[in-house]
């Protein structure tokens, strides 16, 4: 028999994650508030859902990829949420970048009913899981980890076990702050560069001949070594947008685990509050 497997959140993240569950044999129920982004899944085989209820209803393990904290809060404990629906022995994966506790807390409300909660992070982007080479940072029971590795093994390259849950979102957010932090000092880099009439090439060969800029620097550069017509045009600029409101998001849930911590992160602000400039947002009073 088929694994029944349910994907909630199709967007840049979610939808190529999901896009690979039915031609891989997995009975496959997706959900998503665009009903264009189903109608799209269901040409791969997947089956549409009304709600994330029935979703819970039709599936054994789940994947959440949807915005932020409160989104993942309705999504599984809404009056339609997958809760409401599911059958004891259910798997929850929140892909999400989420606070620790958020997770903890649906955790344990999910293990009132029997259902068990993962918060399964990933990261690699749209490409990665186009090709199937993301990485899944997953917090919470062994058991349940090899419950849903089949699921998980469908569009990875790796699983790491992260400890209990909440582990898989505190590794995420940790992981971010490097991410973030490479492509502030790549961006001021080359800013200088430019400036003083350096070529970039001669720049980006001898950072790649040391190490020093790594492969995700030089994607990120790439990105940013578009001509300007193309990096102000609205397209492109709707994406900036929305990938710099993400990093702004996971950059202040990490600032306030610092803060709770006493831990202090004096670098992680400055990029946080820098965040328009090196995506080249062109909102004004940001810049």
């Amino acid at each position: 028999m088929a694994i029944r497997v349910g994907f909630i959140g199709l967007g840049n993240q979610g939808g190529p994650i999901a896009t690979h569950y039915a031609p891989s044999g997995f009975q496959t129920t997706v959900y998503d508030v665009d009903p264009q982004k189903i109608h799209e899944l269901e040409q791969s085989g997947a089956q549409g859902a009304t709600s994330p209820r029935e979703v819970g209803e039709s599936a054994s393990l789940i994947g959440v990829c949807v915005p932020e904290d409160d989104h993942v809060r309705d999504v599984v404990q809404g009056k339609n949420g997958i809760l409401a629906g599911a059958a004891p022995g259910t798997v929850i994966l929140i892909h999400s970048t989420i606070l620790p506790q958020t997770a903890i807390e649906l955790s344990s409300e999910a293990a009132q009913q029997g259902v068990a909660l993962l918060d399964a992070c990933v990261t690699g982007g749209a490409a990665r899981a186009q090709s199937k080479e993301l990485t899944y940072m997953v917090g919470g029971d062994q058991e349940d980890l090899e419950k849903a590795r089949p699921m998980l093994e469908c569009t990875s390259a790796h699983i790491i076990h992260a400890g209990p849950v909440g582990n898989g979102a505190k590794l995420k957010l940790c992981l971010n702050m490097i991410t973030y932090i490479q492509w502030a000092a790549v961006s001021e880099s080359f800013a200088l560069a430019q400036a003083i009439d350096l070529p970039k090439e001669v720049l980006e060969e001898a950072g790649k001949a040391n190490g020093q800029l790594t492969p995700l620097m030089s994607a990120f550069l790439q990105s940013q070594s578009l001509p300007p017509e193309v990096r102000e045009s609205e397209g492109l600029q709707t994406a900036m947008r929305g990938f710099m409101n993400v990093a702004e998001k996971d950059l202040a849930w990490a600032l306030q685990l610092a803060r709770k911590s006493e831990v202090g992160l004096p670098v992680t602000g400055l990029v946080a509050q820098s965040m328009a400039r090196i995506y080249g947002v062109e909102d004004r009073g940001r810049r």
